[in-house]
């Protein structure tokens, strides 16, 4: 890091996140949303229109912007930077494309030994617009730090063995079982770009990192283990080599909490289907969490929301820290005001 870089000069000193991050309780909750930069704000759709996902990520100047209106309107305690977590994989060389309505798309499956062979190495080069952006955004960030965030292994190669998103990614497992050795070589090709792109976003100025898997939670606990969780390891070790904070989330993990903590993480994401309670209890009691406000509850009227959060931040007192999330990322039809009540909210608690 150069002594430029946030944590270095000492702007994001007093950061409540931060603090919670390190597993203490500073005296205001913090609270910040996966998916908050874009998707549910009228300002993003504006700024972005005509313009292509992947192309927006990629140009310094709108990311940056995107980056910084959830901040500007909700006052929430740490901006995410916007991007997807394709990108890396886009950079590389693949031909990837965001699909409205649907995500991320390849042009050609990757399904067996040849094809993972032919994958092309990331050029550190080819992430300068993301180091690019991250630097614009914290330039104008001040005492709240970024998040930089990355695909965990095993997300990304669902979307490279199935072509697209899948629930219940069949093909990958399948992949995972009949030809392990092709599996594992795709893993660590995907570890080492999404690990690089996380690395690229903190050497530049995030303040902190999340690992996201958005698809672990098809995986068995033993299938989890023998055949993820080095690969995951591996791109958390990236960002940990640079002393930063790392969040590790996943959707549906509830049974792989102990084991995807165990690979390195600072502070553990827990989705909505799990209280934080018993989170807490089956990570022993002594790792700060992060979560987990049912989205849905977003639509609800204000009374039911409010009890919600409350019982949230409730349950999140068995840990020895908690940052306030959604168990999921903001919904596209989610009624911005709603969100900067609820940061309102959990600032008065």
């Amino acid at each position: 890091m150069s002594d430029s870089h946030p944590l270095r000069d000492g702007r994001v000193a007093g950061s409540p996140l931060l603090e919670a991050l390190r597993g203490n309780r500073p005296a205001t909750l913090p609270v910040w949303f996966m998916r908050q930069a874009g998707r549910s704000l009228p300002e993003y759709r504006e700024l972005r229109m005509g313009t292509d996902m992947l192309d927006a990520c990629l140009t310094p100047d709108m990311a940056a912007e995107i980056t910084l209106q959830p901040v500007r309107r909700h006052g929430v305690d740490a901006a995410v930077f916007f991007s997807d977590i394709v990108i890396p994989v886009r950079q590389a060389g693949v031909d990837v494309t965001i699909v409205p309505g649907r995500g991320p798309v390849l042009a050609e499956p990757v399904r067996d030994a040849a094809a993972v062979a032919a994958l092309p190495e990331l050029d550190p080069a080819a992430l300068q617009p993301v180091r690019d952006a991250v630097a614009l955004t914290v330039a104008s960030l001040g005492a709240t730090p970024l998040i930089g965030f990355a695909g965990a292994p095993y997300t990304l190669a669902s979307y490279l063995v199935e072509g697209g998103p899948s629930k219940e990614q069949l093909r990958t497992r399948a992949l995972m079982h009949s030809d392990p050795d092709t599996w594992a070589a795709l893993l660590a090709w995907c570890a080492r770009i999404t690990g690089a792109f996380l690395a690229a976003q903190i050497e530049a100025g995030a303040s902190a990192g999340q690992l996201f898997d958005s698809w672990a939670g098809s995986l068995s606990v033993r299938d989890y283990t023998e055949h993820v969780v080095r690969h995951s390891a591996d791109a958390i070790a990236h960002a940990k080599a640079l002393g930063v904070p790392i969040v590790h989330f996943g959707v549906g993990t509830g049974e792989l909490l102990p084991t995807m903590h165990g690979i390195g993480a600072d502070v553990m994401g827990v989705d909505w289907r799990l209280p934080l309670d018993e989170a807490s209890r089956r990570l022993g009691g002594g790792v700060p969490l992060q979560g987990n406000i049912d989205p849905a509850l977003l639509f609800a009227p204000w009374s039911v929301l409010e009890a919600h959060a409350r019982e949230v931040v409730e349950r999140g007192k068995t840990a020895p820290a908690h940052i306030v999330n959604l168990g999921h990322g903001v919904p596209p039809e989610t009624d911005p005001t709603v969100l900067t009540r609820l940061v309102e909210l959990v600032h008065s608690l």
